[in-house]
């Protein structure tokens, strides 16, 4: 079991930060779509700076592990915030899907909040277990 808890960490915090890493990328090579989109959603286009910084800076840091628990709160409270802003439409499947989504992500990021990063983290760098 504990070779399980070592290898899984690593991997989790990967596949649920990816998603914010790969989309601050993308959204450098879409920046007058995204920040045409924010507008029409009553959303100022001159957040996209810090909307990219935050998917891209936080993402990294939780996948290597450091200042996981500060970087995992910053991602859950941004995925809770962009969900009721761009996905609260239930009426359109898709958005409900998506805003499900981003409270599943939520969730996720705030177990790293509770548990820390786990093995194979910059945040364990100075542990002596």
């Amino acid at each position: 079991m504990n070779l399980l808890r070592v290898i899984s960490a690593p991997i989790g915090r990967i596949f649920i930060a990816l998603i914010f890493v790969i989309s601050g990328w993308n959204k450098l090579f879409a920046y007058t779509d995204i920040q045409g989109y924010m507008t029409s959603m009553g959303v100022s286009g001159e957040l996209l700076p810090f909307v990219i910084g935050v998917e891209l800076l936080a993402g990294l840091a939780v996948i290597t592990g450091w200042q996981t628990r500060l970087a995992a709160l910053a991602l859950a409270g941004f995925s809770i915030l962009s969900a009721v802003i761009f996905h609260m439409d239930f009426t359109d499947q898709i958005q409900f899907i998506m805003f499900m989504k981003n409270l599943a992500i939520a969730g996720g990021l705030l177990l790293l909040v509770a548990n820390g990063p786990g093995a194979y983290a910059f945040d364990n760098r100075h542990r002596t277990d």
